[in-house]
């Protein structure tokens, strides 16, 4: 097993939290990702690792370093993302990175410095036992996970690895799932009149209430029916509601956004069918009811078996490292790896935990980005070693 070198990783996570990494996507004027790519391309240099910029958009780069093997192994690649999100809602300094009872403090730092720092501290560990590995070592820190994930996006067009690891928080557990999204609009149509004109006019807000119900059924009737034995059932809930002219005009139109959250088998084709039946049924009761729906955005969920080769190296090297099990898990929310997967790279997540994503307060458990950054070097040294078959 391999010494980590705990100070080292300490000073990696705490020079990261201090750089301001605000998504501009998500915040008007956030500071997006260049100085962070500007900290680890000289990190990753300073390790011995080939290091290049990928330019996803203007002044948003993912930084992609690769570890050369001497041939004939797996290659593995190790990723994280490096946006954070906004910091207005914070109680204090959002970049101190302040340490406190075994936590570091600040924006990122548990969503997700502290997994990227377990990379560095793995890596490093890995160099300093003089390890070489015989498959390509890849480390790819992308942008714009926390809105779109174009860094990922364009990463896959680049990098192909027999297996990968992202480092999103997981308290050190084994996360071998996670749910899809699709974002809606659904739209309403009624006619416009003088509120007095009830003859004439058509509510469309009203009508979208009877949308609202249908959403209800999906929620209380429906959805509870499927299950998933680590990721519970799917979800909707409705987001943003606008309509109305005026207090004395029938409305025209109404639009209500909706969030699904699909489980892994599930697509945005399926919703869709189930939004397309209700509006037919509610027409065919009331031909005044018009609807639309469109899909505006989609990602998949995301599901690797338990017993991939991958998940497999992982929990060995987590045995090799604590003595124990590691605990399976599935995650609600939405991840890269649904990306990687879908680009025909095997993932499995793994990172520290601690406490206050996206919240007032953030914090990292120091001894978790220790204990990932040891099973990483673990397993990157049995990994590398194989030879495809």
């Amino acid at each position: 097993m391999l010494n980590i070198d705990t100070q080292l990783t300490t000073d990696y996570l705490r020079q990261m939290v201090k750089i301001d990494s605000v998504n501009p996507g998500l915040v008007e004027g956030g500071t997006g990702e260049s100085k962070m790519a500007d900290w680890l391309v000289k990190t990753c240099q300073s390790l011995g690792l080939e290091t290049r910029l990928q330019e996803v958009e203007p002044g948003r780069p993912n930084v992609i370093a690769r570890w050369p093997g001497s041939g004939g192994g797996k290659s593995l690649l190790l990723t994280g993302h490096t946006d954070v999100v906004g910091v207005e809602n914070m109680l204090d300094d959002p970049f101190d990175a302040r340490i406190e009872d075994g936590c570091l403090y600040g924006r990122g730092s548990l969503d997700m410095k502290g997994g990227l720092a377990s990379i560095l501290g793995a890596v490093a560990a890995l160099k300093a036992d003089g390890f070489q590995p015989a498959g390509d070592l890849w480390l790819g820190f992308v942008v714009d996970e926390e809105y779109l994930s174009i860094g990922t996006d364009a990463l896959v067009r680049e990098i192909k690895a027999d297996a990968a690891i992202l480092t999103e928080p997981t308290d050190a557990q084994l996360c071998i799932a996670h749910k899809g999204f699709a974002w809606m609009t659904l739209t309403t149509l009624g006619r416009a009149a003088h509120g007095s004109l009830y003859e004439v006019g058509v509510d469309a807000v009203l009508h979208m209430g009877r949308l609202l119900k249908e959403l209800e059924r999906l929620e209380t009737e429906v959805f509870p029916a499927r299950q998933h034995p680590l990721l519970g059932r799917p979800s909707a809930h409705a987001s943003l509601i606008k309509g109305g002219l005026g207090l004395s005009t029938y409305p025209d139109a109404c639009t209500l956004q909706v969030e699904h959250r699909l489980l892994p088998d599930e697509t945005p084709a399926d919703v869709m069918g189930l939004w397309e039946a209700a509006i037919i049924r509610l027409r065919t009761s009331d031909p005044r009811f018009q609807a639309t729906i469109k899909l505006d955005f989609e990602r998949p969920g995301y599901e690797i078996a338990p017993d991939a080769p991958i998940v497999q190296t992982l929990r060995t090297a987590y045995q090799t490292v604590t003595g124990g099990e590691p605990v399976t898990m599935g995650m609600y929310a939405w991840l890269d790896s649904a990306i990687l997967g879908r680009a025909g790279i095997p993932t499995v997540i793994l990172g520290p935990g601690g406490e206050g994503a996206h919240a007032a307060v953030e914090y990292v458990n120091l001894d978790e980005v220790f204990r990932c950054a040891a099973v990483i070097a673990e397993a990157a040294v049995n990994w590398l070693s194989i030879t495809p078959p």
